[in-house]
């Protein structure tokens, strides 16, 4: 059984006993439509995958949090009352920067050792980070209350929220609620209608009716503590600033109806600018337009407004680049492509493509010759089901 090969694995890495070893999940995401929204207070309309980071996890008896991955071997060992001392690691820093935020937040977090078994592409734009962020929040939590999880409910909610406080304050990442959230709150074959304004949402079922969501990962890995992240939200907060002459109510940008944009757009005179306000107006009526369409079971309409997101991101956006751009567009010459776009921050990672399903292998075979000799090396693509978000598993 799985379950009994990744005890093992945990056994050889930390040894000792079986007894109180318990393994929790929590997915990496792929956004339908929505992208660069979330931080702007926007709406998102994110899917949890069934990739996953699991972890094995067992309580210890003194302050000391052990973490190592089956992919890297490199273990970390770091003191829980001392948690600020361990920010900058190579690896790690998401695992302890949540028991930080955890501890601040008030719960009660345990020494522990922790085995996390990855499945979602690092670096691929598929929230990795989120998954393993998620994970460790659910599993601290439940290891440091066994209330938690059995007569005592786990506010997935507030597990989001504090994964992304911890890559704010311990990562340096200032990113949106999207990916968290999804990695939280999924549910099996449906998406997130997700206001990341003030969080309330809707499951959307998602029946594709012959058709199937096709990731394409670009294999360019990418970080957004590179800078370019940050570098897109501060001009998003700078064109608000100045549209707020105009429409002093607006406390982000979703507040700025397309109708107003249109109006007093003209006052930004930065053209840089503009074009990053003018994408986050535009995608934010793409997201409802979309929403709108898959639950009507319009396919095609949806396909049009995947291909519309990703041009936006491309000209007035500016987060593609000639990896994704190529996917896409090597995407949109196969017959059965109803869509295809870039997904999540960009600078690298996947795209997700509408393909009718009598037609995916052949995509597969003329997408990756194309894109292999276009860039040089071969893309990878995986076929999306929708899962659910984190939760304990069941030995």
């Amino acid at each position: 059984m799985a379950d009994q090969s990744l005890i093992t694995k945990f056994l050889g890495y930390f040894g000792g006993e079986t007894q109180g070893i318990r393994l929790f999940a929590s997915p990496g995401r792929v956004n339908l439509i929505g992208e660069h929204t979330d931080y702007n207070g926007g709406y998102v309309f994110p899917a949890a995958l069934t990739l996953s980071t699991t972890i094995v996890a067992r309580p210890r008896q003194d302050r000391i949090i052990r973490l190592i991955a089956t992919d890297l071997e490199r273990m970390v060992e770091a003191d829980l009352d001392n948690l600020p001392a361990y920010m900058g690691l190579p690896w790690g820093s998401y695992q302890l920067g949540v028991a930080h935020e955890l501890i601040k937040s008030g719960y009660k977090v345990i020494g522990c050792d922790l085995m996390y078994e990855d499945k979602v592409p690092l670096g691929s734009g598929l929230s990795s980070s989120a998954a393993i962020e998620v994970a460790t929040a659910i599993a601290l939590v439940s290891l440091g209350d066994e209330r938690f999880g059995k007569e005592k409910p786990i506010d997935s909610i507030e597990m989001a929220v504090i994964s992304q406080k911890a890559e704010h304050n311990f990562i340096g990442v200032k990113c949106g609620i999207m990916d968290q959230f999804a990695s939280a709150m999924g549910k099996k074959d449906h998406a997130i209608f997700l206001d990341c304004r003030d969080l309330s949402f809707e499951l959307v079922p998602i029946k594709l009716s012959g058709y199937s969501l096709v990731i394409g990962n670009t294999n360019k890995k990418r970080s957004l503590g590179e800078g370019k992240y940050n570098e897109r939200r501060s001009e998003c907060e700078r064109g608000l600033d100045i549209l707020k002459k105009a429409v002093p109510e607006a406390t982000c940008l979703r507040d700025v109806s397309l109708e107003n944009f249109l109006k007093y757009g003209h006052v930004i005179e930065d053209v840089t600018i503009r074009k990053r306000v003018e994408h986050v107006i535009y995608e934010n009526r793409r997201v409802l337009d979309s929403v709108a369409a898959l639950k009507e079971g319009k396919l095609t309409a949806f396909g049009e407004l995947m291909n519309q997101s990703h041009d936006s991101l491309r000209d007035l956006y500016e987060v593609t680049g000639k990896e994704l751009d190529t996917l896409v567009n090597e995407a949109r010459k196969v017959d059965g492509v109803l869509g295809s776009r870039m997904t999540g921050a960009g600078f690298g990672g996947c795209t997700v493509s509408l393909v009718r399903n009598d037609r995916i292998e052949d995509f597969k075979i003329s997408v990756g010759a194309a894109y292999t000799k276009q860039i040089g090396y071969a893309p990878t693509f995986y076929v999306s089901e929708i899962g659910d978000g984190g939760r304990e598993l069941s030995l």
